[in-house]
């Protein structure tokens, strides 16, 4: 019985669909203006949704194209760094936004996406053992 986790699974479609959602969702959570982002009393809550984007960015594009191929994780993670550095980028040359380029964010950024290829290949192994 195919699972998501494998090669032949039949949910790469819904996945990539999820994927892309959650792309679009990290592009509006992060070009939001700052006047319109909730105030949260957490500590470094701001690092903190980072960490879930780019960790769940990660994971729901292996699950699009699930392997666990050093090759296409790697491809996976560099995309997630370089998409987080643009972000980071863009978010500095546009301060009308009222956000700020933090690198302490990209590195956020950059361990969630770690974190996330970790949890796929986890769940990988567990759910597709024969």
């Amino acid at each position: 019985m195919p699972n998501i986790f494998s090669p032949d699974s039949s949910y790469k479609r819904q996945a990539r669909f999820i994927a892309i959602l959650w792309t679009l969702l990290i592009l509006l959570g992060c070009f939001m203006p700052s006047r319109n982002v909730p105030k949260v009393d957490v500590p470094l809550v701001d690092k903190w949704v980072h960490f879930a984007f780019f960790g769940g960015f990660t994971f729901f594009w292996l699950c699009a194209g699930p392997t666990l191929k050093i090759a296409r994780l790697a491809t996976v993670l560099i995309i997630a760094i370089a998409f987080g550095s643009l972000i980071e980028i863009l978010q500095g040359a546009f301060p009308s936004l009222g956000r700020a380029s933090e690198f302490m964010d990209a590195v956020a950024d950059s361990v969630g996406g770690i974190i996330g290829i970790v949890l796929f290949a986890a769940f990988s192994r567990i759910f597709t053992r024969k």
